[in-house]
């Protein structure tokens, strides 16, 4: 029972297939081949619009690589103070923007609000010299905690950037979480409400190492390719990457994939719940964190059980369990799960 994370299963069978059938013959290196030309149509038809389109191989290259093009080293990039750009990213954020500062500020359930981010704003030394100076926001969707930004969350926090100047990129890993939790297209998910970058994330839903940075607007892409060739992103193979994402998004795999593990936390959650389980933040996509005694949290690890403590519970002979659902996970490893709970 591996609820330890949406990494811990392997690839999809659609995107291994794909692979093998995109490992024949030869093609010519580093993206100029006709699977990523297709891919780069494709992205244009799934987020109806015309976007710059740029695959890397992990959601951190994805991320900071983004960052870096929007942010230079004397900017700031807001953020919520426990996002995935500041907690597990070992600083690259800062080291490929060469030392722009992540500030960052607190929110409820994961959840950067727009009235923080104003107050924010509206205290800045603006043009002052002694000071880095805001570029863009970042947020997570999902957040850190599962939790998902509607379109109206999204579109207030982009109207405040916008009206600053500043861009709003989105952190993406599990972005086909957020699409299928929210019930809208990519477009209305993105761009739409005013996102300007998007990491695309797949690895997490199912590919093998495959990830995108989308520009919603060409010129917002400026030095990426550059950027990203020497990060050491810039695949020679790049049509093994390319393959990944085109498989993953055929025939819309990626939101049923996500819909389906969507499906299991939330059957996690009640079941927990049911049992007197304190669940701590709601479960909106593939996440679930519940408060345990220590005793049970033993019980389960010993049953066969993976999953990790996450943050402080409010009992100190308990323990907060940070439990993901997977494309992949068994639904008889959830009932499995809950029948160790007593």
């Amino acid at each position: 029972m591996n609820f330890a994370s949406d990494n811990a299963y392997g690839v999809l069978p659609e995107v291994l297939s794909a692979l093998a059938q995109a490992a024949q013959g030869a093609a010519l290196p580093y993206g100029d081949d006709d699977v990523t030309r297709a891919l780069a149509l494709r992205f244009n038809a799934v987020f109806e619009r015309e976007i710059a389109m740029f695959p890397v191989m992990t959601g951190t290259a994805a991320n900071a690589l983004a960052l870096a093009t929007l942010v230079p080293p004397h900017g700031a990039i807001l953020c919520h103070q426990d996002s995935h750009i500041v907690v597990h990213e070992c600083g690259a954020p800062e080291f490929f923007t060469h030392g722009a500062r992540l500030h960052t500020i607190a929110g409820a359930d994961g959840k950067l609000e727009p009235g923080a981010l104003e107050a924010v704003l509206k205290q800045w030394p603006w043009g002052d010299v002694h000071g880095v100076q805001p570029f863009a926001v970042s947020l997570s969707q999902p957040t850190e905690l599962g939790t998902i930004y509607s379109r109206e969350d999204i579109s207030a926090i982009a109207a405040l950037a916008h009206r600053h100047g500043l861009k709003l990129h989105v952190d993406g890993a599990r972005f086909g979480n957020a699409v299928a939790a929210l019930g809208r297209t990519p477009a209305e998910a993105s761009w739409k409400c005013g996102v300007d970058v998007l990491s695309f994330g797949a690895s997490k839903g199912g590919a093998l190492a495959a990830e995108a940075v989308l520009f919603f607007d060409p010129a917002d892409a400026r030095d990426f390719a550059f950027r990203r060739k020497k990060a050491g992103h810039l695949a020679s193979k790049m049509r093994l990457v390319s393959a990944q994402l085109a498989a993953f998004m055929d025939k819309d795999l990626w939101l049923h994939k996500a819909a389906r593990a969507n499906a299991l936390a939330a059957r996690l959650g009640e079941g927990l719940k049911a049992r007197g389980v304190t669940i701590t933040a709601p479960v909106q996509t593939n996440m679930v964190f519940a408060e345990l005694p220590r005793e049970i949290a033993a019980r389960l690890r010993a049953g066969g059980a993976q999953f990790f403590d996450r943050t402080r519970a409010s009992r100190e002979d308990h323990v907060v369990a940070r439990l993901v659902t997977s494309f992949a996970t068994p639904e008889e490893d959830v009932e499995r799960f809950l029948s160790l709970i007593v």
